[in-house]
């Protein structure tokens, strides 16, 4: 399935990428993401960096069929790679969600992209689920938690950088 969102933040790309590598700002991330256990480790690679999650959150929201696959709880590793900075500050990465326990994962392409008063982070990619005759019927399901953990995301995010304009 695919998942194509967009995170706009009032800030320039070298400040959302400052966010986006802060063990502090991931700590928050998965605070206010309901995570019942979190790590995390930001490691950097030349210009870029890598930021691993892993995180345990409640899986009381998923239906009935999708909990009997994952259990009450899910355990979800994030992993981002940035590349470094391109002249106009913009900047490519990719980022690989799993779930473990279960064959589903989300493979994306993530940027930073400035514009004229904010920077977008734009994420393009697939979620799978490689599980044969429910796969499409898991990743429906899925779906919607991957949205809103995006875009819950973005939210702390802007307080983020709102608490530190």
């Amino acid at each position: 399935m695919k998942i194509t969102e967009r995170i706009d933040y009032t800030a320039a790309p070298d400040a959302v990428f400052a966010m986006l590598t802060d063990p502090a700002f991931q700590e928050a991330k998965c605070l206010e993401a309901g995570s019942a256990r979190h790590e995390s480790a930001v490691t950097p690679t030349g210009d870029g960096a890598r930021v691993v999650t892993q995180r345990d959150l409640p899986a009381h929201n998923l239906p009935d069929f999708a909990r009997s696959i994952v259990g009450d709880t899910l355990s979800v590793t994030e992993t981002y790679d940035w590349a470094g900075a391109a002249a106009d500050g913009s900047r490519d990465g990719s980022l690989v969600v799993e779930v473990a326990g279960a064959p589903v994962a989300l493979r994306a392409k993530v940027r930073l992209v400035p514009g004229a008063a904010n920077t977008a982070m734009t994420i393009d990619g697939d979620l799978k689920a490689s599980i044969p005759l429910l796969g499409g019927k898991v990743e429906k399901a899925a779906a919607p938690a991957v949205i809103d953990a995006i875009h819950g995301e973005g939210r702390t995010g802007a307080r983020w950088l709102a608490e530190r304009a």
